[in-house]
């Protein structure tokens, strides 16, 4: 199997479409309430969703990126926010944190090898 895609719920479809294609993604699907974008490398996509009432997404979603410290200072000078700048985690992977206009977390990383193969990893399946 492979991760298809995640669809991030929006409050506001223009202001999130936006603020993607401002992040570097292709928007492929566009709709009042639904829009679709794919990732500038590989194969995959996300999405976003319209809705209507309150919500809270508890999800995070994190994009790889080999140039981390240049994308987030490319991005900074576009005027997007950091909740966290580019930091060294235990974990191994190198992080900075943002939030969308909707409130859903983002994290952009670079992990390398350590993404699939950690020190710690293990092999547990059915």
């Amino acid at each position: 199997m492979n991760l298809n895609q995640i669809t991030l719920p929006v409050r506001d479809m223009p202001q999130a479409t936006a603020f993607y294609r401002g992040l570097g993604f292709l928007q492929i699907v566009d709709t009042p309430h639904y829009a679709r974008f794919e990732c500038p490398r590989g194969e995959s996509s996300f999405s976003l969703a319209l809705e209507q009432g309150d919500f809270r997404n508890g999800a995070v979603i994190y994009f790889e990126c080999e140039e981390l410290d240049a994308r987030v200072a490319m991005l900074q000078e576009k005027g997007v926010k950091f909740a966290q700048m580019p930091e060294d985690m235990c974990w191994l992977w190198r992080e900075a944190v943002l939030y969308d206009p909707s409130g859903n977390k983002i994290k952009l990383y670079w992990a390398g090898e350590n993404r699939l193969n950690p020190p710690w990893r293990v092999e547990i399946s059915a």
